[in-house]
């Protein structure tokens, strides 16, 4: 079988989606290693994310022969690229971040897109309106071109059956896996200056970071929050809300983090936070779990979902409610270990090879 897949975000992307690509196309490579799965992206984009698809026979990948002209890349790979799946002899072509190429419906290349959440939809206000036209007519015709469709959660295949009018029958929920590197094998390295909290991911308004910082008051007062992601205006935001309330020497704010550094960060805490006010699944709450933390979260979309009924979660304004739930999982609390070996347990639906094996049989459904 001849597997396509749209690796833009592969070779681009450090985190989010270009993660769940990375993980996926390793993880059924290894399933399968008579598949023969070519990675479709409109450049190399950077070396050390390439490079972190595992060497492997039955990987390959492919870029376009004319990407030097202007808007090249970006025509490739919305369209010209139908032509080249069709002379490789693709059978299937998998697009991981929610997009298809326009006409692979009216081929004989049979089609599935993964789509991870519906967010500029369900709260457009963070969002500028265009791009929010823009992703909406994307998602609108990608649903039109796919054969299936994968959504990453239960939550995100509810937001596509209400706002793409899909019958849920079309659509399969397989959830996220988490890289092998946060196994729970490691000690951690605890930070100069004492015990942590833990948060990773983009530093911006919908991730609703600065709700972790107003609870800290309500907090040990040895007990840092360790913020790690990706700076934007948010970032100001929050570094404004610290330093007026005299909580900067508790709050550090990591840029720049190299991806096999994070285990160490994660092993060294005394728990997880993620006060996000929606998500299309959460990958860091497994992340977490996989290393030993106990997480705290908010409701509102899927992060229960993601982490299962023995962590706590709060209401996205509560800082004293989430001040209370990280209380009860700090290092000493009662229960802390019971409840951590049981999200471990509840995690292990998300395996790698779990997940791979349920992608491939996907695929030969709609082959045969």
């Amino acid at each position: 079988m001849k597997i396509g897949y749209d690796a833009k975000r592969i070779v681009r992307n450090g985190t989010g989606l270009g993660n769940y690509g990375r993980t996926l196309v390793n993880d059924i490579a290894q399933y399968d290693a008579e598949l023969d799965l070519r990675l479709y992206a409109p450049d190399k984009g950077r070396d050390e994310l390439r490079g972190q698809i595992v060497a492997q026979n039955n990987v390959s990948f492919c870029y376009p022969n004319d990407s030097a002209l202007p808007f090249a890349k970006a025509w490739w790979r919305s369209k010209g690229i139908v032509k080249d799946l069709l002379h490789d002899g693709v059978q299937i072509y998998h697009g991981l971040s929610g997009e298809l190429p326009f006409g692979i419906s009216k081929t004989n290349i049979r089609s599935v897109v993964t789509i991870h959440d519906l967010i500029f939809l369900r709260h457009p206000e963070f969002y500028h309106w265009l791009d929010t036209k823009i992703y909406t007519w994307k998602f609108l015709q990608t649903i039109k071109e796919a054969d299936h469709i994968i959504a990453i959660s239960e939550c995100t295949k509810r937001d596509i059956m209400a706002f793409g009018e899909v019958d849920g029958s079309q659509i399969s929920v397989i959830y996220q896996s988490c890289a092998p590197r946060f196994d729970g094998g490691r000690e951690g390295v605890r930070r100069e200056g004492g015990k942590y909290i833990l948060s990773v991911g983009s530093i911006e308004e919908r991730k609703n970071i600065l709700l972790a910082v107003k609870a800290l008051p309500y907090l040990p007062e040895d007990l840092q929050l360790v913020i790690v992601g990706r700076h934007t205006k948010y970032t100001d935001v929050v570094q404004a809300y610290a330093e007026r309330h005299g909580l900067m020497p508790r709050v550090k704010i990591m840029h720049g983090v190299k991806d096999e550094e994070l285990p160490d960060l994660y092993a060294g805490a005394e728990a997880f936070v993620y006060p996000s006010v929606y998500e299309g699944f959460g990958i860091p709450i497994i992340e977490a779990i996989s290393t030993g933390l106990p997480v705290v979260a908010c409701t509102g979309s899927c992060l229960e979902e993601a982490g299962g009924p023995d962590n706590l979660y709060v209401a996205p304004d509560d800082a004293e409610g989430m001040a209370a739930a990280i209380r009860q999982v700090l290092r000493g609390a009662e229960g802390r270990e019971a409840r951590i070996q049981r999200s471990q347990a509840y995690i292990r639906r998300f395996e790698g090879q779990n997940v791979a094996q349920q992608v491939v049989d996907l695929y030969h459904q709609l082959l045969f």
